[in-house]
């Protein structure tokens, strides 16, 4: 771990990271890839020690309060929050001016905060969005190996969703040869729909990799699944973009899911439901 003070903290859509790099080890991590300028050991997590300031700074002369998102490119319960709470803070300073909020998180650390969670869905708005990519728990802890397994996080769910607080899953990445099965898929789904998330985010079924990503993934390969790496190059070469050779039966299965259990699947429409800000519910109840 080390310290940064950035000029900044909100992008222009109003998303925030209050860490960089992290902890996880998923072997399939994005936010390796070298087009983001990460100038340090990825695990060597840069924590930028003004954020808060600069967060309530920034909210102050917000005109009027919107969703604000955390997560998007490090898990804002990586294992140091624990001892940091830069996140916990970051959700008194939304309460306290009236923001919601919505995170991107594979933790169940984020039950800590389920107080916070509670008090802004209750004034405003509040989304917890939860990636789930491998229904097998012996699989899971090899490809994402220092988070909580995708069983814990669907407990964390059902207690979100106990709470009152609405849930979001990504399903994704489904990586070829190793969970692009049916069986994934639906195991995945029936958690979801006994959870009652809201809705499922979904690009397609396969992974993104890109130079920093890449060789990190397939340094992985290597060590948990020898002579995988070379199917993988043998398919798709140096691709951005692979694709499941089972992409195509996987995804009518994902629609067809979603459909029957009444949950949002067009990402695009899942996408505004994460967007929209709702003004004090309290208030609105109070005028009937």
């Amino acid at each position: 771990m080390h310290y940064t003070t950035v000029k900044g903290i909100l992008s222009a859509k109003n998303g925030m990271n209050l860490y960089r790099g992290c902890q996880h080890g998923c072997i399939y991590c994005d936010s390796r890839s070298a087009c983001y300028h990460m100038e340090h050991d990825f695990e060597d997590v840069e924590v930028k020690e003004n954020a808060i300031p600069l967060l309530e700074d920034a909210l102050r002369r917000k005109r009027k309060p919107c969703m604000i998102g955390m997560g998007a490119m490090t898990d804002p319960y990586i294992p140091l929050e624990e001892r940091l709470c830069h996140t916990r803070q970051a959700l008194e300073l939304a309460l306290r001016h009236g923001f919601g909020a919505t995170l991107i998180t594979k933790s169940t650390r984020i039950l800590r905060d389920i107080d916070l969670l509670k008090r802004i869905n209750e004034r405003t708005k509040c989304v917890i969005q939860m990636t789930m990519t491998t229904y097998d728990e012996a699989l899971c802890r090899k490809i994402e190996p220092n988070v909580s397994t995708t069983r814990e996080r669907f407990a964390a769910l059902k207690t979100l969703r106990e709470a009152g607080i609405p849930t979001v899953v990504w399903l994704c990445p489904i990586l070829p040869f190793l969970n692009d099965t049916a069986e994934n898929v639906n195991g995945i789904l029936d958690y979801c729909i006994e959870a009652g998330v809201t809705g499922v985010i979904c690009f397609g079924m396969g992974l993104t990799l890109r130079e920093g990503s890449r060789e990190y993934f397939y340094k992985q390969l290597d060590r948990q699944f020898p002579g995988l790496k070379e199917q993988y190059i043998r398919r798709y070469g140096s691709a951005y973009l692979l694709d499941s050779p089972n992409g195509g039966a996987l995804m009518r299965l994902f629609h067809r899911r979603c459909n029957e259990a009444g949950i949002l699947h067009d990402n695009d429409a899942v996408f505004q439901y994460l967007r929209e800000f709702e003004a004090n519910r309290q208030e609105q109840l109070s005028l009937f």
